[in-house]
């Protein structure tokens, strides 16, 4: 049985944490630009995320790690402009805050002061407690994310399933329940069990939004470009596809070319 739906003229950290009370599932969704921002804003979406996974959907690179601050915060203003309803949270890109809080706060700052956004998400549990400490106190907003951190990628080795091990799986319930105990608001769990998620999901307060976490946990969140399907190259167990964006525009332009050629375009009407 599904929870009433409570509308929300903007949504706020306060309203997701209120989502969960209440048993309504939190969609979230990333956004780079502000074309499909505003898109993703107009079709209902709770949360956007500017993610540093920008750096492989929009630039290319293998990892997360490339993306530089000052392109963060590029793309989450252009987000900002195309958005009237949903929570904007933005990556902390890495370097800008692992093993030193005041440069995670200053990071936090510049995000905050010049994209407009309304919170910030970084990666970690434990050993960014004084970062986050600080950026909370501060005033503004932090989500968590545990489990399988991309920006750890080198550590890890793979994009494998993580905390499987009971140790592993212990320290996460333990580096949630402090990230909670600092002040984030929510925590995004990657790749990580569905008991495990729904376990850390019951025995917190706020919201845990997974990303191949299971259905248990407070809501979804899935990178946009993945699941428009505009591209057949990543294919986990946890996507699912909602369009097949790479056929659509790839027959769309294949069309735009043939009637170039052809002088089919454009055509009396559509001159001046």
């Amino acid at each position: 049985m599904s929870a009433v739906r409570k509308e929300y003229k903007r949504v706020t950290t306060k309203s997701v944490v209120e989502m969960k009370a209440n048993g309504e599932k939190i969609s979230m969704l990333t956004a780079y630009d502000y074309t499909f921002a505003k898109l993703l804003d107009s079709a209902g979406i709770d949360v956007l995320l500017v993610g540093d996974s920008a750096s492989n959907v929009m630039a290319g690179h293998e990892t997360t790690l490339p993306i530089t601050l000052d392109q963060m915060i590029y793309h989450a203003s252009s987000v900002v402009r195309g958005v009237n309803r949903a929570l904007i949270v933005v990556d902390l890109p890495f370097g800008t805050y692992q093993s030193d809080p005041k440069k995670a706060l200053r990071s936090a700052i510049r995000i905050m002061k010049e994209s407009g956004a309304h919170a910030i998400k970084l990666e970690g549990g434990k050993e960014e407690a004084e970062s986050i400490k600080r950026i909370v106190n501060a005033g503004i907003p932090v989500m968590g994310h545990l489990g399988l951190t991309p920006q750890s990628i080198h550590q890890f080795g793979s994009f494998a399933l993580r905390a499987k091990e009971e140790a592993e799986a212990q320290k996460l319930k333990e580096d949630a329940k402090l990230l909670e105990q600092l002040g984030c608001f929510a925590i995004v769990l990657e790749k990580i069990p569905a008991t495990l998620a729904e376990e850390v999901a019951k025995s917190l307060h706020i919201p845990i939004i997974g990303i191949g976490a299971g259905s248990a946990v407070d809501g979804q969140v899935l990178v946009m470009q993945d699941m428009l399907g505009m591209s057949n190259e990543f294919q986990p167990r946890f996507l699912r596809k909602y369009a097949n964006l790479q056929e659509v525009i790839t027959n769309a332009v294949s069309h735009y070319i043939e009637d170039v050629k052809s002088v089919d375009f454009p055509n009396e009407k559509e001159q001046y």
